[in-house]
């Protein structure tokens, strides 16, 4: 989990390399997903993929990755193909493959992976037929199954871990960060009566909004410096590289205060740096310590992924054959066109001394009857090409 950090990129970053990877790699489509515990390149090419492929991509990611973290990601790097990679979009979206199976959250993350790479114009025909039938295959795994029955996410996992410590509502709480994760978890937090919250973000105005449902007080990121009014509990989510919460930051902020401090760090790659860990009193929750709990949810579930899978299924069926069918209307889209053209050289120059003999009224009645069959011929040839090409896949 920690070395999955070393592949992260935030917005800005994918905003600065993801076209020239794309170009680079001679990729037709791209789409970059990153969450809590993976790191996926959705890409269509007929570039041959393979363990030097994947290394020199990766390399392209970050070209401070060594040698032997290069042959490590490619060695242990999931690759999937055609009729398989689909299917493992599907899965993923509906949560069978999230670190807390059964979570809705990863649909919007994938919506909005979908939305950022298509601003960058990284995605094209494929992928976003793909995304929208894989937001439409989640939503209905999630009406038809109980996988998210008493659904337990990241963000509840981590409020029992703090409800398990004894924390107490009055609690001073720091949250670094105001993006979606750390939002859903002041909602958890408010929802049972915890009320004492500081709010840190890069941006303030961010900070505030999140702050007035709060009734907290907002501060910039750069104010975690001078911050010294103690907590009880820091919770951190943010979009940095590097550790947010230094050593010296935490020893400003704790204000003197050594007694012994919960800290939850939902962050990729992680906000708190290892000294703080090491040199502090603290009780730390990171993703990794979540696992476990993430995994007995895995087995309180294991009887609907069936059902999901079913599901799965019927919608990759349905997919392969939405896509064929918008191939094939891709490939006569000119059609239309082409037969127009005809026409009018039919009636303006082949044809044309003997229109021009006709009177106005059989001349209307001629240009119905071509409009008619020009309409007709077009879908009888659309419809001929979608059933036989259909039949041969």
């Amino acid at each position: 989990m920690e070395k999955l950090a070393l592949l992260h990129l935030n917005e800005e970053a994918q905003s600065l390399f993801l076209g020239k990877l794309k170009v680079n790699f001679n990729f037709d489509e791209l789409l970059h997903l990153s969450t809590c515990n993976r790191v996926e390149f959705f890409v269509c090419t007929d570039t041959l993929l393979n363990e030097t492929t994947i290394q020199n991509i990766l390399k392209f990611v970050n070209p401070q990755l060594s040698v032997s973290d290069l042959k490590q990601f490619a060695s242990s790097a999931e690759l999937f193909e055609g009729d398989e990679a689909i299917n493992h979009v599907l899965e993923l979206a509906s949560s069978l493959k999230s670190l807390v199976v059964g979570e809705r959250e990863i649909i919007t993350q994938v919506r909005k992976a979908y939305e950022l790479c298509n601003s960058l114009n990284l995605t094209g025909d494929f992928i976003r037929l793909l995304v929208k039938q894989t937001i439409e295959t989640a939503k209905e795994v999630f009406t038809n199954t109980d996988i998210a029955k008493n659904p337990v996410s990241v963000v509840s996992l981590a409020y029992r871990q703090l409800r398990d410590l004894g924390i107490k509502n009055e609690a001073k709480i720091i949250m670094v960060g105001s993006g979606e994760t750390n939002t859903n978890m002041a909602n958890y937090l408010q929802k049972h009566k915890y009320a004492n919250f500081t709010i840190f973000n890069r941006t303030l105005s961010n900070a505030e909004t999140l702050a007035q449902k709060l009734n907290a007080t907002a501060f910039s990121l750069n104010d975690l410096n001078t911050y010294n009014k103690g907590f009880d509990v820091l919770i951190t989510c943010t979009g940095s590289t590097e550790p947010v919460i230094t050593d010296s930051v935490y020893q400003t902020i704790k204000a003197g205060d050594n007694t012994k401090k919960v800290i939850i760090d939902l962050a990729l790659p992680a906000d708190i740096d290892k000294q703080v860990i090491e040199n502090n009193n603290i009780h730390y929750i990171d993703i990794n310590s979540l696992k476990s709990q993430a995994e007995k949810n895995l087995d309180l579930r294991k009887g609907e992924v069936d059902k999901c899978r079913a599901i799965i299924k019927t919608k990759l069926e349905e997919f392969i054959s939405l896509y064929n069918e918008r191939k094939i209307e891709l490939a006569f889209g000119e059609i239309p066109k082409q037969v127009k053209a005809i026409k009018e050289l039919a009636m303006n120059e082949v044809f044309s001394k003997e229109i021009n003999s006709l009177d106005d009224k059989s001349k209307e009645v001629l240009d119905k009857v071509l409009n008619y069959v020009e309409k007709k011929y077009n879908a009888v040839a659309m419809k001929t090409a979608k059933e036989v090409l259909l039949s041969k896949d």
